[in-house]
């Protein structure tokens, strides 16, 4: 990325085909975690330029956090709309490769807050 919080479409999407493999196969070999941090703070923060706002904050240890959605400004404390997942499970989100809903269902991504599920009307980022 350019700078932080700047978003080249070509970059993310060289990031995402980069670690695509391992996303449609767990058993390949997992990506360097510099490819993997590319991929993940690409896509979030591709969202978050494609839903700007601060009601919603997207957590993807220890890569990235993003604010996204318009509404209230949240400025102090633990946000009261928070979406926080690993890495492998951020992308497969940001792909299109597994469901919003599934990743909730299964316990892999935790969405608190009665904001927190409009962040899948911003998914797939980058469908594989």
């Amino acid at each position: 990325m350019a700078r932080r919080g700047a978003v080249d479409p070509a970059e993310v999407r060289a990031a995402v085909a980069a670690v695509g493999e391992w996303l449609r196969d767990e058993s390949v070999s997992k990506p360097a975690r510099t490819e993997i941090a590319a991929a993940v703070r690409g896509t979030a923060r591709a969202m978050a330029a494609d839903a700007p706002g601060h009601s919603v904050e997207v957590r993807v240890p220890p890569f990235v956090a993003v604010q996204c959605i318009e509404g209230p400004r949240h400025t102090r404390g633990t946000p009261p709309n928070v979406v926080e997942t690993d890495a492998r499970t951020w992308l497969l989100l940001a792909t299109g490769l597994l469901g919003f809903d599934d990743a909730v269902e299964s316990g892999a991504l935790n969405a608190s807050g009665s904001r927190a599920g409009e962040v899948a009307r911003w998914l797939p980022v980058v469908p594989l």
